[in-house]
């Protein structure tokens, strides 16, 4: 039996995740910084989430989906603080993690790693820049992380949202959320499970020929 690491796995597309991989028969573990979920620590406590990943073991599958939107302020509004707090979480967490598991998958022969980056990360998204930097580091080092792994046997993907209806979005302003809602060609938001879905099969021995890349799930969005 494979087994799955999930962070952000207490709600949102993490906990949509885990469920839909338990379904595959794979054995999951969740991660994050509070909420019913199997690990509870915080990914940018390097010290405490070391001596937690040295309890998980081996791991399997990576799905990186711990991650914070940051203000929604103008760019000349944000301040050096907030950049740091949006970074040590999406993009230093996902380092963190892929150090930590990695290398066993290495050594085994067999992995996969799906990072949750965003469609902020391609287009930018107004007011919210911090995140869309945060989200385009994800997909570049994704991108990077592929090409050192390719022969290794392990896969490194990002997928790329765009507006889905979790917990996360609850506070994000109105008018940006209707704004990035807007360009979606399908006029809706996307649902937890259907993200889930893609992250089930970038998961899986059914995805061989593809690592480095970036999978849209955005209802048309993107176009490119």
């Amino acid at each position: 039996m494979r087994t799955a690491l999930v962070t952000g796995g207490a709600r949102g597309l993490g906990a949509a995740t885990a469920e839909r991989l338990r379904a595959d028969g794979i054995r999951v573990i969740t991660l994050d910084i509070a909420g019913d979920v199997d690990v509870v620590v915080d990914i940018t406590d390097e010290k405490a989430f070391v001596e937690a990943s040295a309890g998980i073991g081996p791991v399997d599958i990576l799905v990186n989906s711990a991650g914070i939107p940051g203000p929604g302020i103008p760019l000349v509004e944000t301040k050096a603080d907030d950049w740091r707090n949006v970074f040590e979480v999406n993009v230093l967490g996902v380092v963190a993690t892929m150090r930590a598991f990695v290398p066993g998958m290495v050594e085994r022969g067999w992995g996969r790693v799906v990072n949750f980056a965003s469609m902020a990360g391609k287009d930018g998204n107004p007011n919210l820049s911090i995140y869309s930097a945060s989200k385009a580091a994800v997909i570049a080092l994704t991108k990077s992380a592929g090409k050192e792994l390719a022969t290794t046997g392990v896969l490194a993907n990002a997928i790329a949202p765009a507006v889905i209806a979790t917990p996360m979005n609850d506070n994000t302003a109105p008018d940006v959320l209707a704004h990035i809602t807007s360009l979606i060609p399908m006029k809706r938001v996307g649902r937890a499970e259907e993200v889930a879905e893609l992250v089930a099969w970038l998961s899986s021995d059914k995805v061989s020929f593809s690592t480095g890349a970036v999978y849209d799930i955005s209802g048309g969005r993107a176009t490119y």
